[in-house]
């Protein structure tokens, strides 16, 4: 059965006002499809609709108040060819785990049961995961993760720490939880579809922001993480530590774009990232941008990476075809981008 679909297909993307959706839904509006997005309220709606007025009619929005109820996307996948869910909660300051993890887990659960009752033309659900799902402990110099690594280490410690977990550990625990769910659906449920899931599991996410954000505080975390860590100088030790690899917000669209057009997708999980990171690199790659951008940190010029870790993206490379922008590319153009959000912000 072919699971691909192609422009002018209708897609279905939830959370469509989210820093990485907004960007799903400009790689998929400028490839030709039709895009419906959900969102929790008409702000959200209208903003999209007035920065996507460009491809009328070809977008449009319905409100989804809360994910976590009980078909409350039946409406929404009415009539639609494939699905890109992206909505889930990416706070890492929830006090109780649980109001991280019940929301992921039913609203992953939910969009797959709506689309097996009112959703029959759906080909190919693609679930936008996180490289949180994979970082389990382990050893190795740097460490190196995988497809194959499934983080069992942060649910563990969510069950036996309860309130009183790390709330980094719960934000991974939920996106291990929501994409074993996924994966746990569609094996309960052979035969009774049409359809097949992908997931695509991003390292930390940083490039130009198409969402809404009228002050820093309305910034998503990580593009807030960034905002600041680029404005003050990080102590040496923290500046050189491994935080995270990195990838560009716009590959990632693609990524996702490409996974419904692409029939040996289905089925398969694939890692965004491009490289491990520090805030020495990130200050590194754009004090050596050509032009140069003022302002920047400087840093140790040149320090290595500390307790680094690999996320390896071969697959994505070699299936889907993306071939990531550098990190340089990446670093500079956010800062670009919220150079001028922050003349807007103080005008």
């Amino acid at each position: 059965m072919m699971h691909t679909i192609q422009a002018p297909a209708t897609v279905l993307v939830t959370g469509a006002s989210g820093y990485l959706a907004a960007s799903i839904v400009k790689e998929l509006l400028d490839r030709g499809y039709s895009v419906r997005g959900t969102v929790r309220s008409a702000a959200k709606g209208d903003y999209l609709k007035n920065l996507f007025k460009a491809h009328e009619p070809r977008f449009q929005y319905v409100i989804v108040p809360d994910m976590s109820n009980a078909g409350a996307y039946d409406d929404a996948v009415v009539g639609v060819d494939a699905v890109a869910h992206t909505a889930s909660p990416t706070t890492m300051a929830a006090r109780d785990p649980q109001d991280v993890i019940k929301p992921a887990v039913a609203g992953t659960v939910n969009i797959l049961e709506s689309v097996k009752k009112y959703g029959p033309s759906v080909k190919r659900v693609v679930i936008t995961g996180s490289c949180g799902a994979i970082v389990q402990p382990k050893s190795g110099d740097p460490v190196v993760y995988t497809e194959a690594d499934w983080n069992d280490h942060a649910v563990d410690e969510v069950q036996a720490k309860g309130v009183n977990v790390d709330s980094v550990q719960s934000y991974h625990a939920s996106k291990v939880l929501a994409e074993r769910a996924a994966w746990n659906w569609v094996e309960e449920h052979k035969g009774e579809t049409s359809f097949d899931i992908v997931t695509i599991l991003p390292a930390f996410v940083l490039g130009p922001l198409l969402n809404e954000a009228k002050s820093p505080s309305q910034l998503n975390e990580s593009s807030q993480l960034f905002y600041y860590k680029t404005k003050t100088e990080a102590p040496p030790n923290a500046a050189t530590a491994f935080f995270a690899n990195v990838v560009d917000v716009r590959d990632v669209a693609f990524m996702h774009a490409q996974a419904f057009e692409i029939e040996k997708a289905g089925g398969e999980r694939f890692i965004a990232a491009v490289a491990p990171s520090s805030w020495q690199t990130i200050y590194d790659a754009l004090n050596s941008a050509n032009p140069p951008l003022a302002n920047i940190p400087k840093g140790t010029p040149g320090a290595p990476i500390s307790n680094c870790a690999i996320f390896v993206s071969k697959k994505a490379q070699d299936i889907l075809g993306v071939k990531f922008r550098s990190l340089q590319e990446t670093a500079v153009d956010m800062v670009n981008d919220l150079r001028e959000k922050e003349a807007q912000w103080s005008a």
